[in-house]
C-alpha cells in the first residue's frame, strides 16, 4: 500500500506460508506416511494411507454458514482454518498444494498471467500455448513425484485433467485414475487404498466451484452440490480400510457478486492510461505498466477511483510483505502485475476489451483477501 495515503484501507495480512496454508497439506500427509524429506507442519496423525481431498471453492467461512447441510463435514475433526494462497484462485493454491512451495517459488501467480518471454497473457487453467512447456514454467518438484519413490502415489480426478498443462506443471507424478462423476471418483478412490501398502491419494472435487461460479454459493444449486459432496464423503470415510486417514481442504472460498457490481474498468480511460497489459482475475486484477508509467502513480489513480471498495498495492509492496512467500524468485515475479487491485467489497472488475462480455455472467467470484475467499478448512477423519 502507498505510505502516502494513511486513510486507505489496510491490506489484510499475508498467507501463513510454512505453517498454516494450503502449501503444507500434501507435504504433511506425505510426512505422516513416513516419506523422507517432508515436514509434518500440520501435525497429522501417522497412517499407512492418506487421502488428500481438495474441494474446489469450499471456503471455511462458507462451510460455517451452511454446515447444517453437511453432517459428515460437520462431524470431522477440524484442525482450524488454513490460508489459501495469494491470490486466492485455483491455479495458485493447487500449485502450492501440489509442490509445497510458495507462489514466489513456483511462479503460478494468477488465473491469467503474463509470460515475459513473449509479452502475452497465458491462462493458467485453460489451453496453454504450445510453446510454453509446463515443466519449464513451473520449476519446483511436486509432492506426488517425490512421494511416488516411496509409496503408491495416485491422483483421482476427472479424465479431462489427466494431460492438462496445470496437472503436468504442479500435480505430475504417480498414477492418474480418471472417473466421470463424483460417486465414480469416490469408488475409484476406495479402490486405490489397498491394505498392506502405503499410499498417498489425491482426490480432486470441482463440482462445487463450478456451481458457485454459475449460480452463486448462496443458491439452492450450491447447497445441493454441498449435500452431494457430503454424501460422497460419508461413503468414503465409512469404507476406509484400517490405518487410513483422510484430510480435506480447499483452494479458496467465494463471494457472490450481483450483476450491477460486475464492472468494465477498461471503459474508463484514466484507469487504463499507462497500462500495457492486464491479467489476474476480476477480484485480483494485475496491471502491467508501460515503461513510462510509475506504478505508484497508477496505484493512486485506481485508489482514487474506487476508494474503499478495493485494496491497491504495488508488486514491490506485496513481495516485500510476504504475499508471494519468503524470498520469491525475482525472475518469476516478472510474471506478476506491477500494480494489483484487490476487491474489498462484493464487486468484480473486468477488462472487457480483452476478455469480452461472457465472463460478466459469473456470479460466484474469488481471488481477493476477504475472509470468505481466503480461509479454507482442514478436516480430518
Amino acid at each position: 500500500m502507498s505510505v502516502e495515503d494513511p486513510a486507505a484501507p489496510e491490506l489484510p495480512r499475508a498467507p501463513r506460508y510454512g505453517s498454516r496454508s494450503v502449501a503444507e497439506v500434501m507435504g504433511s500427509a506425505a510426512a505422516a506416511l513416513g516419506v523422507p524429506g517432508f515436514r509434518n507442519a500440520l501435525s497429522l496423525p501417522s497412517a499407512q494411507r492418506y487421502v488428500v481431498v481438495l474441494v474446489d471453492g469450499l471456503g471455511s467461512r462458507l462451510l460455517r454458514e451452511t454446515a447444517s447441510y453437511a453432517p459428515t463435514l460437520r462431524a470431522a475433526q477440524s484442525l482450524g482454518e488454513l490460508d489459501a494462497a495469494f491470490p486466492t484462485t485455483t491455479s495458485v493454491s493447487l500449485s502450492c498444494l501440489g509442490t509445497g512451495a510458495t507462489p514466489g517459488r513456483h511462479g503460478m501467480l494468477g488465473y491469467d498471467v503474463v509470460d515475459p518471454a513473449s509479452d502475452r497473457v497465458v491462462n493458467m487453467l485453460g489451453n496453454w500455448p504450445s510453446d510454453v512447456d509446463p515443466l519449464a514454467w513451473q520449476p519446483e518438484p511436486t509432492v506426488l513425484d517425490r512421494a511416488a519413490q516411496h509409496v503408491d502415489a495416485v491422483t483421482v480426478s476427472s479424465p479431462r485433467f489427466e494431460s492438462s498443462a496445470l496437472t503436468r506443471a504442479v500435480l505430475r507424478g504417480g498414477r492418474f485414475v480418471g472417473a466421470h462423476g463424483v460417486y465414480a471418483r469416490t469408488a475409484r478412490t476406495l479402490e486405490q487404498l489397498r491394505e498392506g501398502r502405503r499410499g498417498l491419494v489425491y482426490f480432486y472435487w470441482d463440482e462445487l466451484d463450478k456451481t458457485g461460479h454459475k449460480a452463486g454459493w448462496r443458491s439452492d444449486d450450491w447447497l445441493r452440490s454441498l449435500e452431494d459432496l457430503d454424501s460422497a464423503l460419508k461413503r468414503l470415510v465409512t469404507k476406509l480400510p484400517a490405518n487410513t486417514r483422510v484430510i480435506l481442504t480447499a483452494d479458496h472460498g467465494m463471494v457472490d457478486v450481483a450483476p450491477e457490481h460486475r464492472v468494465d474498468y477498461s471503459a474508463v480511460p484514466e484507469l487504463m492510461a499507462g497500462v500495457r497489459l492486464t491479467a489476474g482475475e476480476p477480484r485480483a486484477v494485475q496491471l502491467h505498466t508501460d515503461a513510462d508509467t510509475d506504478p505508484e502513480e497508477l496505484e493512486s489513480r485506481w485508489r482514487a477511483h474506487y476508494g474503499d471498495a478495493v485494496w491497491v498495492a504495488t508488486k514491490q509492496h506485496l513481495a516485500a510483505h510476504g504475499y508471494f512467500g519468503p524470498e520469491p524468485d525475482q525472475g518469476l515475479l516478472e510474471r506478476a502485475g506491477d500494480v494489483w487491485v484487490l476487491a474489498r467489497e462484493d464487486i468484480a472488475l473486468y477488462d472487457v476489451s480483452r476478455q469480452g462480455t461472457r465472463p460478466l455472467a459469473m456470479v460466484g467470484q474469488h481471488g481477493s483477501l476477504t475472509d470468505r475467499e481466503r480461509y479454507v478448512p482442514a478436516l480430518v477423519w
